[in-house]
């Protein structure tokens, strides 16, 4: 099995190695080889990202066939209110149908937050408030809309936690090997047994009598 690495993406980097519009991408931190990340990260997010070079880890960890829970603090526009909670952890309904039922609640700026770059719009007529938001699905922009269909748009979007991986005091930028956990043992792939080489058993011989010789 390859190694496996976690990443803080930073804010305006693509979570790919290559970009053709010349935005910065994860080989400007990263110059491992064959290594890629398991999932993606929006360009205008932030947080936590899995990298490997195991193709079939890559694909349980990002395909939300096998509900892997993904744990978000949001910044949100407006003083997040309780009904807004509530309808985040029933599910709300999104163009493309309603999300499942989510884990939410309201959180204090978490202390561990380092500044983005730029940094948030600052309005002084609008406070702002944060939450910690758990999925287990991976539709395109989830979480920003999730929050604008309770009524509060999303201002900063941080991923905090993959499973029982969390970003471990990473700054932006750095990344660290990990030891594959319980959790994700059941999707790592299984080593292919060493070939034995067959040696075929010789064919044994008929036993009986003798045949008889023939009288002259």
């Amino acid at each position: 099995m390859s190694d496996i690495f976690i990443f803080n993406k930073p804010f305006q980097v693509m979570s790919q190695f290559t970009d053709s519009d010349g935005r910065a991408t994860l080989a400007d931190y990263i110059r491992i080889p064959a290594i890629y990340p398991a999932g993606r990260l929006d360009y205008d997010s932030e947080g936590l990202m899995i990298l490997t070079g195991d193709g079939e880890l890559q694909h349980q960890i990002s395909h939300p066939r096998h509900k892997l829970k993904k744990t978000y603090w949001v910044q949100v526009e407006g003083e997040i209110s309780a009904h807004a909670i509530a309808q985040l952890c029933k599910g709300v309904m999104l163009k493309d149908g309603p999300t499942l039922p989510a884990s939410a609640t309201a959180i204090d700026e978490p202390g561990s937050l380092w500044p983005r770059d730029p940094p948030v719009r600052f309005r002084a007529a609008i406070p702002t408030s944060w939450l910690s938001l758990q999925i287990s699905e991976g539709r395109n922009r989830q979480v920003r809309r999730m929050t604008a269909a309770v009524g509060f748009p999303t201002l900063r979007l941080i991923r905090a936690a993959i499973g029982d991986w969390s970003l471990c005091g990473l700054a932006p930028g750095e990344y660290r090997k990990i030891t594959l956990g319980e959790e994700f043992k059941r999707y790592a792939s299984p080593k292919k047994p060493a070939s034995r080489a067959f040696k075929r058993k010789p064919k044994s011989k008929t036993l009986g009598p003798k045949p008889r010789k023939r009288s002259p």
